[in-house]
């Protein structure tokens, strides 16, 4: 049996596979599914008016814009951006007003007052007498308007918020709101929802000039909708704006729900499950390095299952915040060889590229998809890490929300212009978002199995590996090592943690398949569980014997057969690294059956390193001695025994053992840790069937 789980609260929903985890840490077996916050549910006016009456402004749109940020039907991920207008005092003393807006890379759900750079409003509103003005002149004159010079890049709405009068501004990309304008009668869609009294602006890119027409607009309008875009509301107070935020979605929702209630609609089919492991080992096979976010939730199946769907895959981002992370089109996923689609969504790209660059000295971006639709499954998302994952495959529900409810309330859906689409795929403001996020590390995008993980080796390879930016998955019979381990580590959804007997076959390929599942493959192994045996030959039972063997030789056998398999089938390599022992090379009297089944330990991976050679996958063993750091196998058992065969007092057993070696050193889990890391890293990408010793330098178990 085995148990697999993250490490903080989620949501389940009954599926036909079982429990079928949500978004959040914890995972069961199954896919993993997406719990979305409401489907085709009104959003909720939560301001709380008794709490927030005395609040100073700033700390108002915070309030305000935590609210807006906590809906993702109104902004996901980074997206949207509100402003209040106040008066400070300047480096001189001076009185004046002030802009503050949410910063470039913030985002509304967890931003603070840090994330709100100012900007003095004399030195931006005599922008309104301009007729025009690039991007790379706009950024360039707000540089020279900041209440804090150097400080956080402002939104590149700030003008629009700025020019607009009012005090409070909030600007949001509700689903509701682009269903309803994304379609050729945008217009006119508008109108019927909210007369004469709101602006519908045609699309036009962030910018210049959209905010000087947002301000026109708002001279004679209660609110503008941009097309294509989203909402732009404001008020006196916090309060007003938010609320003429919700109560406009709340009509653009009311109205779009008639209208689908009113047609015929789109009727999914039933469509087989196919073979998920399968496919995404294929899928992630032709992408390289990805880790993937599995949505499995009725809403995605159905919408792979629609007989429209590579119309609604093939129509672009709900709006054009969302190109950021999930590109321009989804990848509809049909047959059993994914790499045809992904072959033809790249050439698709390269082609959409060379009509829109012409002579611009332009690089193209990764011609990838990062989100793709299965029939019977539902949507997957790819990303460098699961963070990124996990902020795609939400951005994807959304954009692949809105398509689908726009086609069914209007009879057509219309995304941007690909002209349109192009320049914002392109667009270096949009690119800079990218650039404020942190450098790749050495092992981003890998993830890496490790068993005994729970104490000791497993416990420091872990805090190595994750510290290097890989996905791990933790394995190992004890559920209460593995939390601990867990509770160490600071890698969010970058860990699992398997409870698993690893001499069980069915424990070790349900564990494995459950990893393929939460990360989409697997890069690598450590195999690293094991007990102690002592006794002399004369003492040991056939029982202790054999289950020396099954933790310290078959299991690991069981673990290379599983993870050899996954590895071949994805196609991308792979790094085996066995944790064996100095005692594989230099045996110890009174610890037979452990020496033994380490020396086959060692076998084992030379074996695996001719068989996986062919297929880049490589194996190699690190020897380590006398590693007592949170160790688990080195109990006050083995301690008194192993200090008895040695002849020295319990309490000296570890000065011993550093001063047999010949550096004179105490050998640590981080020791083994680094070799580890080395192993798995492409910096030995050239090695394989070897052993390193990490062990001080003990001469009966050198290399021979």
């Amino acid at each position: 049996m085995s148990r697999i789980m993250r490490g903080i609260p989620f949501c389940v929903k009954e599926s036909a596979t079982g429990l079928s985890p949500c978004l959040g840490n914890t995972a069961t077996s199954g896919i993993v599914s997406s719990c979305h916050q409401s489907e085709r549910l009104m959003p909720t006016n939560l301001w709380n008016q008794e709490a927030r009456s005395e609040d100073r402004p700033l700390d108002l749109v915070v309030y305000r814009s935590r609210l807006i940020g906590s809906d993702p039907n109104l902004v996901v991920w980074g997206g949207g951006n509100t402003s209040v207008k106040t008066t400070e005092m300047d480096f001189r003393g001076r009185s004046r007003r002030v802009l503050r807006i949410k910063g470039s890379g913030t985002d509304l759900k967890t931003i603070d007052r840090s994330g709100f750079p100012g900007i003095f409003l004399d030195d931006i509103l005599p922008l309104l007498d301009r007729e025009d003005m690039t991007d790379d002149e706009m950024v360039g004159y707000l540089e020279h308007c900041m209440v804090e010079p150097g400080g956080r890049r402002p939104s590149i709405e700030t003008l629009l918020h700025g020019f607009l009068k009012a005090r409070h501004v909030d600007h949001v990309h509700a689903d509701a709101i682009v269903a309803l304008t994304n379609t050729e009668r945008g217009i006119e869609a508008v109108r019927e929802v909210f007369g004469e009294e709101v602006a519908a602006v045609p699309y036009r890119r962030p910018g210049f000039l959209l905010s000087k027409q947002v301000f026109d607009a708002s001279l004679s309008h209660q609110a503008v909708v941009l097309l294509n875009h989203g909402l732009v509301t404001w008020g006196e107070t916090a309060k007003e704006s938010y609320e003429t935020t919700i109560g406009m979605v709340e009509k653009a929702e009311s109205y779009l729900n008639s209208r689908v209630a009113e047609r015929p609609i789109a009727t999914p089919s039933r469509r087989p499950k196919p073979d998920t492991e399968s496919l995404v080992l294929k899928l992630r096979g032709r992408l390289g390095r990805r880790i993937f976010r599995l949505d499995s939730s009725e809403e995605m199946i159905d919408v792979a299952n629609r007989p429209d769907v590579h119309e609604l895959a093939s129509a672009g981002p709900a709006t054009a915040d969302h190109v950021l992370r999930i590109r321009t089109w989804a990848c509809v996923l049909e047959g059993d060889d994914p790499a045809k689609a992904v072959d033809e969504y790249e050439r698709r790209y390269r082609e959409f590229f060379d009509r829109h660059a012409g002579a611009d000295d332009i690089q193209m971006l990764d011609p990838l998809p990062k989100v793709f639709l299965a029939p019977g499954l539902g949507m997957i998302a790819a990303g460098k890490d699961a963070a990124d994952a996990r902020v795609t495959a939400e951005v994807a529900y959304h954009t692949l929300r809105v398509a689908s409810w726009g086609q069914d309330a209007h009879g057509s859906y219309k995304s941007l212009d690909e002209e349109d689409l192009f320049h914002v795929d392109y667009w270096p403001l949009e690119l800079y978002k990218l650039s404020l996020a942190p450098a790749a590390q050495e092992l981003e995008g890998r993830v890496v199995v490790i068993t005994g993980a729970g104490s000791g080796i497993g416990r420091a390879v872990a805090r190595k590996l994750a510290a290097s930016g890989a996905h791990l998955a933790l394995i190992d019979i004890n559920p209460n090592g593995l939390e601990e381990t867990q509770s160490r580590l600071s890698s969010g959804d970058r860990v699992i943690c398997i409870t698993a007997d690893v001499t069980d076959s069915a424990a070790v390929r349900a564990a494995i398949g459950q990893v393929v599942l939460a990360f989409g493959g697997i890069d690598g192994l450590v195999s690293n569980a094991g007990i102690a045996a002592p006794g002399t030959l004369r003492e040991l039972s056939p029982d202790l014997w054999r289950r020396s063997f099954e933790v310290n030789s078959t299991s690991h056998f069981l673990m290379t057969k599983e993870v050899m398999g996954v590895l071949e089938r994805q196609g991308l390599g792979g790094s085996l690294v066995y944790v064996a022992s100095k005692n594989a090379f230099g045996p110890g009297a009174g610890f037979g059956a452990y020496s033994a089944a380490k020396a086959a330990q060692v076998q084992l991976a030379r074996i695996a390193a001719l068989e996986g050679g062919p297929n880049g996958i490589r194996a190699n063993v690190v020897n380590p001695d006398a590693v007592f750091q949170e160790s688990g196998l080195w109990s006050e058992e083995v301690r008194r025994e192993r200090a008895a065969a040695h002849g020295v007092p319990v309490e000296d057993l570890e000065t011993f053992y550093a001063q047999r070696n010949v550096l004179k050193t105490t050998v640590t889990g981080d020791d083994v840790a680094e070799a580890v890391e080395f192993l798995l890293s492409d910096r030995s990408r050239a090695t394989t069937g070897t052993v390193i010793a990490v062990d001080g330098g003990v001469p009966v178990a050198f290399s021979r």
